[in-house]
């Protein structure tokens, strides 16, 4: 397979073994232009994308403009707070106003979830997800796959906990579907009250207790309590969620020597994290950062209709 089948990127739902792979294979070929001293490709020179962050954001929305300006592309950046949505114009509406002035990408961030194929339907333009609600953030599952097969090697028959507030979080829903699709051993783990049982479903295990989910671990993913897109009281304290769901260097000693900690951010040290680990040598939370503009690049570069590239390919 050279190209990706769909012109959207909406969720890794959608996305076969082979389109995976072939997003994590030209990352890996583009991650070789941050070494460069002129840090830009053509590849999408005459290309135009719109960034509509309806939601705040900081890393995914910088990942993305690096990505669009490494690859050579035109950038509108649209923000919610002084848009025409303050004033009750609807999404749609504003969708078909980006549409008229012909983008190629927009990229979008919407609290609501299924936001991103509402626009899929009335747009020409190629539309990718860069977080729906509680829905899915593909790009980011795409991140950390590249990561995780950076640092190990294979995806494969890894075991991989998530731990945290599995609920809310789009980032759990993603990864959960990517790493199950690529043959990992993936658990979730957290409060009942932070756990769906449809997790099953997706094709993970299902645990509250963080040791049961450590044992033997090769990938360890923290997520943050998401307090913003909680409307009543699931946990006690954060005093409380720390002492028996926390990671602490104690904890870790449960999963395998050279397994590695991962977290999407942001941080909230001391609540699902010790500093410590945080900051420690497993910790590859910063190579997530850097992964994040490369898979985006491949992915912008795959909708445009690019076939998979080689490392040699980018040597001239």
């Amino acid at each position: 397979m050279a190209s990706l089948r769909s012109k959207d990127l909406l969720g890794i739902a959608q996305l076969s073994v082979e389109e995976i792979e072939l997003i994590l294979n030209t990352a890996d070929a583009l991650k070789q232009v941050a070494e460069r001293p002129v840090k830009k490709v053509p590849a999408l020179r005459g290309k135009t994308a719109i960034n509509l962050f309806v939601e705040p954001s900081t890393r995914t929305r910088s990942s993305f403009e690096l990505a669009e300006k490494r690859l050579s592309a035109d950038i509108l950046n649209f923000t919610a707070s002084t848009s025409s949505l303050t004033k009750g114009e609807s999404l749609m509406d504003t969708a078909r106003n980006l549409e008229s002035m012909a983008p190629d990408f927009i990229v979008i961030r919407h609290s609501a979830a299924g936001a991103p194929h509402l626009l899929s339907r009335v747009c020409r333009s190629s539309v990718i997800n860069a977080g729906d609600g509680m829905h899915e953030h593909p790009t980011q599952a795409l991140l950390d796959a590249l990561t995780v097969r950076e640092k190990k090697k294979r995806i494969e028959g890894l075991k991989i906990a998530i731990i945290g507030d599995i609920a809310h979080s789009r980032v759990a829903r993603s990864g959960t579907l990517l790493f199950h699709k690529m043959g990992a051993d993936v658990w979730v783990c957290g409060p009942p009250t932070l756990v769906p049982w449809e997790y099953h479903r997706l094709g993970a295990k299902i645990t509250y207790c963080i040791d049961e989910a450590l044992r033997g671990a090769d990938v360890v993913m923290m997520l943050r309590i998401q307090h913003e897109r909680q409307n009543e009281a699931f946990l006690p304290s954060t005093r409380e969620y720390f002492n028996l769901y926390g990671l602490t260097r104690e904890r870790m000693r449960l999963a395998k020597p050279d397994a590695i900690i991962m977290h999407p951010g942001p941080m909230n040290r001391g609540v699902e994290i010790e500093s410590e680990v945080a900051d420690g040598p497993a910790s590859v939370i910063l190579e997530q950062v850097s992964n994040g503009v490369a898979a985006r690049m491949a992915v912008l570069y795959l909708l445009s209709g690019g076939a998979g590239l080689k490392p040699e390919k980018l040597r001239r």
